[in-house]
């Protein structure tokens, strides 16, 4: 058996494979590490198969070919339950992970106490690519801001990882993830203690397209909320609330500062207001108290509004009476300032909690374990139907149906681990 296993999920990185597998080859190969890897693919049809086909003949290359799921975090998942190695690592076929850092990172998770490691773009030593745009900077940091409360590790948002086999099974029946940040997923639910990041140089794709998109964006925010529910099951609307306030703030303070380069002080700070609170609105509604967007939109933003100026009142009333009655905050208005924030904001999630996102319950989280699994009489009966019109199939139906439902192409016998 291999002792590393290399998970590559892919969509449409036909392009990319050749360089990467012959890459992570030259690496594993200096090291003495014998390794497999595992190219998870999304049905792409761009050559991924016949590629996958041709590279086998020089490299242990797997490829498992989805037909029926989406998504990069299942791809992951799918390949570590299918991997041989006792060592997972999981890397993105973009090029953007340097295979090169692949036998530190193994050296790393050796270690007695490290059951993680990141390839990390933020910490000493690490860098990214010159061409990368203000905004995926932007992008990157925000996304990471907003995960800070769940785990300690610099870049959470890091796809370059490497756990062992064990961890992964001891808690694989956790893993729920949604999008594309499988690391954050991992580190939180499998309570990873022992974390290692390894500075990495993060270079931009040059082949093929980027898969950051909005819906990519809303994704992870809905993902943040699962893990948010999972670490802190009490504590988390709290949280998100007062995060997505958070990123009100700075969208308030950049629509204000461009607003007032074409109009008055005045119109520029109620425009920057409007849309920061309008902001805040549209993340509650589908992130923080999610399972009230059955609600009428017009109804809760109006009331949200209320709540809004109602908790701007608190916020007045709590700091001024603060300045007004004790002379040290006389002297220190903006420290007066602060327990009216702190005011102004336990009111507003109260409010909006209780008043303005009032339809129903959070569904709490449940995660249903392999042994606790026991069918139904309906589950029975649904099954024992479906098996009847399966069976009512003709020959020849069923081998198309099987063969439509996955493609595995194996590596040729006696070339499954790269030669120490």
């Amino acid at each position: 058996m291999p002792e590393l296993s290399v998970i590559v999920p892919t969509f449409r990185e036909v392009e990319n494979l050749p360089e990467l597998l012959e890459r992570i080859h030259g690496a594993v190969l200096l090291a003495g590490i014998s390794c497999e890897i595992l190219v998870v693919d999304d049905n792409s049809r761009d050559g991924t198969i016949e590629a996958c086909d041709a590279l086998r003949r020089r490299h242990p290359v797997r490829l498992i070919t989805r037909t029926t799921e989406r998504g990069l975090s299942s791809a992951v998942v799918r390949g570590m339950r299918e991997a041989n190695g006792e060592i997972l690592l999981v890397m993105d076929a973009d090029l953007s992970h340097p295979p090169e850092k692949i036998p530190e990172m193994v050296s790393q998770l050796r270690k007695p106490g490290i059951d993680f490691v990141l390839g990390s773009r933020y910490v000493p030593g690490a860098s990214t690519d010159e061409e990368w745009s203000l905004f995926r900077r932007m992008n990157s940091l925000v996304a990471t801001g907003l995960a800070w409360p769940l785990t300690a590790v610099r870049d959470p948002m890091a796809g370059f990882f490497a756990i062992h086999r064990r961890t992964f099974a001891e808690h694989e029946a956790l893993l729920d993830p949604v999008g594309y940040k499988i690391a954050l997923e991992i580190l939180v639910k499998c309570r990873c203690r022992g974390v290692k990041e390894v500075p990495i140089y993060f270079a931009d794709r040059t082949k093929g397209e980027s898969k950051l998109t909005f819906k990519v964006q809303v994704q992870y925010l809905r993902h943040l909320r699962r893990l948010y529910d999972f670490r802190f099951p009490t504590l988390a609307n709290f949280l998100l609330f007062a995060l997505v306030g958070a990123s009100g703030l700075v969208i308030d303070l950049v629509c204000y500062s461009a607003a007032m380069g074409i109009m008055s002080k005045g119109p520029a700070r109620a425009i920057a207001i409007w849309i920061a609170m309008t902001w805040n609105f549209a993340f509650n509604r589908n992130i923080t108290f999610a399972y009230t967007r059955d609600e009428d939109i017009l109804s809760q933003y109006g009331r949200f509004c209320l709540s809004c100026m109602l908790g701007a009142l608190v916020n007045w009333l709590v700091s001024m009476s603060l300045v007004t009655t004790l002379p040290w905050f006389a002297d220190h208005a903006l420290v007066a300032a602060l327990p009216g924030v702190a005011a102004g904001l336990l009111f507003n999630f109260t409010i909006c909690r209780w008043a303005v996102f009032s339809g129903g319950e959070p569904t709490p989280m449940r995660v249903v374990r392999p042994e606790e699994t026991v069918p139904s009489l309906t589950t029975s009966a649904t099954a024992s139907l479906a098996a009847t019109k399966s069976s009512a199939k003709s020959p020849a139906s069923q081998r198309d149906s099987i063969r439509a439902e996955e493609t595995s192409t194996e590596p040729a016998d006696g070339n499954n681990r790269f030669a120490a």
